[in-house]
């Protein structure tokens, strides 16, 4: 690839092109909002959420920012600010992987296999530890409370900041490599 803006350019029509809904923030590629549904076979599987997005300009070779915009009860994730929790896209983030990774594999996965260890949501990280009927219980209760299509673009205008998105700092460090694998 001749240049980190054609990189982009090619990953966002990409994801544009795939079966995801993409909404761009404005002009260029840099910002923009995707719609993301939970997987399947999981307490996620009838969440709909409003994902943003933000490109580096050194993207490909620094990671996207990625943060939940309608909110999400997992121990991943920050339940206010929407910042996500990723080792794969907060510290080991390669040139090789591309946006259809991150809402084909890295997000699936995060919901699927939820690190209670590692928690940015304390709440739901003790309460998975300590009852897991009861965690899925209340995954459920947000997912019908939050992450409704039309819930999708509530929290936008309201509480969303730039600071809120997925940055390293944002996450304790963890040498654990992501568990399973993502549903075909």
């Amino acid at each position: 690839m001749s240049s980190p803006s054609k990189r982009r350019e090619m990953d966002v029509m990409k994801l544009m092109m795939s079966d995801y809904k993409v909404e761009m923030v404005n002009d260029g590629m840099s910002e923009f909002y995707v719609e993301f549904h939970g997987p399947r076979d999981s307490p996620y599987q009838e969440g709909t959420w409003k994902i943003r997005v933000e490109l580096p300009d050194a993207y490909p070779y620094k990671s996207p920012s990625i943060g939940f915009v309608n909110r999400i009860f997992h121990p991943n994730v920050d339940e206010m600010s929407g910042s996500v929790c990723l080792d794969v896209i907060n510290q080991t983030w390669s040139p090789m992987f591309d946006l259809i990774n991150v809402f084909e594999v890295f997000l699936p996965q995060l919901l699927l296999y939820p690190n209670p260890t590692d928690p940015l949501n304390g709440e739901a990280a003790a309460l998975m530890m300590r009852d897991r009927e009861h965690y899925e219980q209340k995954v459920k209760e947000y997912c019908e409370r939050y992450a409704k299509l039309e819930d999708i673009g509530r929290r936008a205008e309201e509480d969303s900041t730039d600071d809120e998105l997925s940055e390293e700092e944002d996450c304790m460090s963890s040498d654990e490599e992501m568990a399973g694998h993502a549903d075909p």
